[in-house]
């Protein structure tokens, strides 16, 4: 997250992708660190153990969201 954080201060689109169960946490992070209005990119719990093809729909998952991030201009923290 901190790296996140710094990236998105210099100007550089970043995305923090995390799993449903940790969507809380990384939110609260964020918060603390300053930076309320970054997105966050949400794919299902678990990633440990996953298939190839498991992998593929946590992809599927994230890209749009992703895209969307990367493509829409990010507003200023307060």
């Amino acid at each position: 997250m901190h790296d996140t954080v710094e990236l998105e201060a210099k100007g550089r689109p970043t995305a923090v992708i995390v799993t449903g169960e940790f969507v809380h946490e990384a939110e609260a992070q964020r918060d603390a660190l300053g930076m309320t209005k970054l997105g966050t990119v949400v794919i299902d719990h678990p990633l440990s153990s996953l298939t190839e093809e498991e992998i593929g729909r946590r992809i599927d998952q994230a890209l749009p969201q992703i895209e969307r991030m990367w493509l829409t201009p990010s507003l200023p923290s307060p």
